[in-house]
């Protein structure tokens, strides 16, 4: 492979067993950061080869309401195109939603040649929150379980990559993290309705989660499981697999040139907005 790094090798290993959250001590900051930014630098190279060769990808998060979703995935996205990775978390269902087939709504999200699509959260709430709350029936439930490989089959067979993640966050730390949000302004907005129903029915959702493994665990579309304790072990974990997962190249740079202005065309740019309405600089 013309661009294997030690990234994909180390990824590409045989499925390790889930690890023991309380044996690894946390990582410092600058680590982490030193770490993420040679993944990130892969990503781009990766984001790169994605857009030359017409790849589709589809990414799927799922997982426990704190699991560490949001984070993980701005980690992975914060320094590539937001036009080559979509993000796609879309709201409730409206009442027209609700009336369609049930992936419908997916649909339009999905890739175009050159593009990754990010969901968070995705066509899984049906064996989720929705199984768990009530906002489906037992038989929409168990329908959609039987008809979601199939469904995923057609995805695969229609060329797009499809990558399944399971962020699995510990009874502890979902408790702790839903304290935070609870406490600090900045993370309350986090909160969502459905969270604190989530911490009672915890049991339900683990019944909920085991079945939909159980079903939707295939060869042409298998689920990844990972550990979330660690927020930024957890981060740098996935992006590593997920470098892993796909045969990129680095492609060829040309070399950038920066034109100077065209002297010939010359204007006083600065001053004919000196008096505009500039922003009072307190920092």
């Amino acid at each position: 492979m013309g661009h294997e790094t030690k990234l994909q090798a180390t990824a590409s290993s045989d499925t390790p067993k889930a690890p023991d959250s309380d044996e690894t001590p946390k990582l410092k900051r600058k680590d982490y950061e030193k770490a993420l930014r040679k993944l990130q630098t892969e990503l781009s190279i990766l984001q790169d080869w994605v857009k030359r060769t017409g790849q589709r990808i589809v990414v799927v998060f799922e997982g426990r309401d704190a699991a560490g979703k949001g984070g993980t995935i701005r980690a992975l996205t914060e320094r590539v195109s937001p036009r080559t990775f979509r993000v796609i978390a879309l709201p409730a269902p409206s009442d027209r939603e609700k009336s369609q087939m049930y992936v419908q709504r997916y649909l339009p999200y999905f890739p175009a040649a050159g593009e990754i699509v990010i969901f968070d959260r995705s066509w899984y709430n049906r064996a989720g929150v929705e199984h768990v709350m009530g906002f489906c029936t037992k038989e929409q439930h168990k329908r959609f379980l039987e008809v979601c490989p199939e469904f995923e089959k057609h995805i695969t067979d229609n060329g797009i990559r499809l990558i399944k993640y399971w962020l699995e966050v510990s009874n502890k730390q979902q408790k702790e993290r839903f304290e935070a949000r609870v406490d600090d302004p900045m993370r309350q907005w986090k909160l969502s309705v459905m969270d604190l129903p989530s911490r009672e029915r915890w049991y339900d959702y683990s019944r909920a989660r085991d079945k939909m493994l159980e079903a939707t665990d295939t060869e042409h579309a298998p689920w990844y499981l990972l550990r979330s304790d660690d927020k930024r072990r957890a981060r740098l974990n996935l992006i590593t697999h997920f470098l892993g997962l796909i045969p990129y190249e680095a492609s060829p740079q040309n070399k950038v040139k920066i034109p100077a202005r065209e002297k010939s065309k010359a204007y006083d740019d600065e001053a004919t907005i000196k008096d505009r309405r500039w922003i009072e600089e307190k920092f």
